[in-house]
């Protein structure tokens, strides 16, 4: 009986209101706000990497400017298309209330990639180092917005008796309320973000010479880790008894794979920069390793 008391005191209690403040229609909440926040940041540093490894910074921004919309929209249309139910006999609120929350990772990743990627490719920029470059700073605003979901209770997960567990007593709390929950979006996902964002910028890119392989590490690394979350989640649609972020994560981590294969023997352009810190010093009329011909 001790030992459970004392589980109980060392739970950690929020007590925060989801919304920020409210002016006209205008909502602001902490996951609006830690999602712009975490998009700045992701930005910032995906440009700064790009720039190192020779793609000019205004064309990592110029592409950052079509992927972040892309990447809103594909977030929100995913989370649309999974509870359909909230939204049906009110479609305005699909737009109205996306500063409320309501939005879905895996869609924002695969909304942000498409629409970066189809961009570089109209534009014939080096496809393969920009995502080698986008990966970390895709995984960093991942986990800055978790942070929101931590404050909100947004997504809901199973009841835990451990002390890391998280009681939402805010009467406004989107959680459950009174109940020690599993901090899965905002604190499992939270430091498994930011844990894959530390390998891929530290390991990864210091390690994998083949362009484009950074990405597929972050896709694989990240949909391993969201199909063990998937657990410890309560609110996930079905999909003949399987959560659809499940079923996503296995498609994602084929995807990774088969993209691996395709980038290897087609990486597209590589920039003098780019092989010199992979490759090592090359002289400009030197090949890659498969061959091709580098190309500014």
């Amino acid at each position: 009986m001790h030992v459970l008391a004392l589980v109980s005191f060392l739970t950690i209690d929020i007590n925060i209101d989801p919304t920020m403040f409210t002016f006209g229609p205008f909502t602001l909440t902490w996951h609006g706000l830690f999602t712009a926040v975490g998009i700045i940041g992701g930005v910032s540093l995906s440009v700064w990497l790009a720039k190192k490894d020779g793609v000019p910074a205004e064309i990592g921004q110029e592409i950052a400017l079509v992927g972040v919309p892309c990447a809103i929209v594909g977030a929100r249309l995913f989370f649309v298309f999974e509870h359909w139910d909230r939204f049906g006999d009110d479609p305005v609120t699909i737009v109205t209330k996306i500063t409320e929350g309501g939005i879905t990772l895996y869609g924002g990743l695969i909304g942000g990639v498409v629409g970066g990627l189809i961009y570089s490719i109209w534009r014939k920029w080096p496809i393969a180092i920009a995502l080698d470059a986008a990966a970390p700073g895709m995984v960093l605003g991942q986990g800055i917005g978790r942070i929101g979901d931590l404050i909100n209770g947004e997504h809901h997960a199973t009841g835990t008796d451990l002390p890391w567990g998280v009681r939402y007593t805010n009467p406004n709390t989107l959680g459950e309320l009174g109940k020690a929950v599993h901090p899965t979006a905002g604190g499992y996902e939270l430091i498994g973000d930011f844990v894959i964002c530390a390998f891929l910028v530290f390991v990864a890119r210091r390690y994998i010479k083949v362009p484009g392989w950074v990405f597929c590490v972050y896709i694989a690394l990240y949909a391993i880790m969201r199909y063990f979350l998937s657990f410890t989640r309560v609110d996930e649609q079905e999909f003949y008894k399987i959560p659809v972020p499940q079923i996503v994560s296995g498609l994602l981590l084929a995807v990774a794979v088969v993209a691996a294969g395709i980038l290897f023997r087609h990486p597209g352009p590589i920039t003098p920069e780019y092989a010199e810190r992979a490759w090592g010093d090359l002289d400009d009329d030197s090949d890659e390793p498969d061959g091709t011909p580098l190309t500014a």
